[in-house]
């Protein structure tokens, strides 16, 4: 399985959104800039987040993004599905087609594919967006794109 851009940039999004929303809405140009993203590829991934129901935008001065559920309660899963679609590097017709597959009933490699796929969905899904956060504020406390310096 290989994500694109748009599942690693808007994991590093949510990440940042989580640590900053606390007490306000964040705008997009400070994540665009901590994280080292394009303000305009962000704002796409923020309209499918949105969708998705992870994050909300609040509109005015003082206006930005702000998590829809709390940090504890979004997985990894949630969000890369919301922008990558579904994380299964084989989808076997085996399991998911009405006819099935011409080779269903001598294929073994079937159940590796089926293996593989529960074993992503059940990683991804058990890890919370606040634990990514504590790691975070460990690894990088001052919150900018590992190219940045603090302060500056």
């Amino acid at each position: 399985m290989k994500l694109s851009t748009k599942g690693r940039y808007g994991l590093r999004a949510l990440i940042d959104l989580a640590r900053y929303s606390e007490s306000e809405a964040v705008p997009i140009c400070s994540i665009a800039s901590r994280q080292g993203i394009s303000e305009r590829y962000l704002e796409q991934l923020m309209a499918l987040l949105k969708k998705a129901g992870l994050v909300k935008s609040i509109r005015g001065a003082s206006g930005g993004y702000v998590l829809a559920r709390k940090a504890e309660e979004i997985s990894v899963g949630d969000v890369l599905r919301a922008l990558e679609g579904s994380l299964e590097p084989v989808k076997c017709a085996a399991f998911y087609s009405e006819e099935g597959c011409a080779a269903s009933d001598s294929c073994v490699t079937k159940y590796v594919w089926q293996k593989i796929n529960e074993s992503i969905n059940e990683t991804v899904d058990k890890m919370m967006l606040d634990e990514l956060v504590k790691e975070s504020k460990a690894l990088n406390p001052c919150g900018s794109f590992e190219g940045s310096v603090c302060g500056s």
